[in-house]
């Protein structure tokens, strides 16, 4: 069952200024596009949206093999680059890897996109 967000003041949270207040800098727009691609593949907004949904906002990366029914090669290249986005952390567990959704990097990518 999917659980929501924590909602959070995204106007101290946010990279860069909203669009539509004035024009994205060379640094801003890359750290934005960087954010962008990473949740521009339907499998990580699937591995986001399952990280986010399981208890403490965690998942071990054993368990988001099966629900995405990828190698799991595959599913931790996608890990890495969300976690590279800044949208996880990642912990070592043993043998096992636990990935931790950021809450503050979501609003920031849509404090930046909305109008004020």
């Amino acid at each position: 069952m999917a659980t929501a967000l924590p909602l959070i003041d995204a106007s101290t949270a946010v990279c860069c200024a909203p669009l539509t207040r004035e024009p994205l800098g060379p640094d801003d727009a890359e750290s934005l596009a960087t954010q962008l691609k990473a949740l521009a593949d339907p499998a990580r907004l699937r591995l986001l949206s399952i990280v986010a949904s399981s208890p403490d906002q965690e998942a071990c990366v054993c368990d988001l093999i099966e629900p995405l029914g990828l190698a799991q090669p595959t599913v931790s290249h996608h890990l890495k680059v969300l976690t590279r986005a800044g949208f996880l952390s990642r912990s070592q567990r043993g043998t096992w890897a636990y990935y931790r959704l950021q809450p503050e990097a979501l609003p920031s990518v849509a404090a930046v996109l909305t109008a004020p």
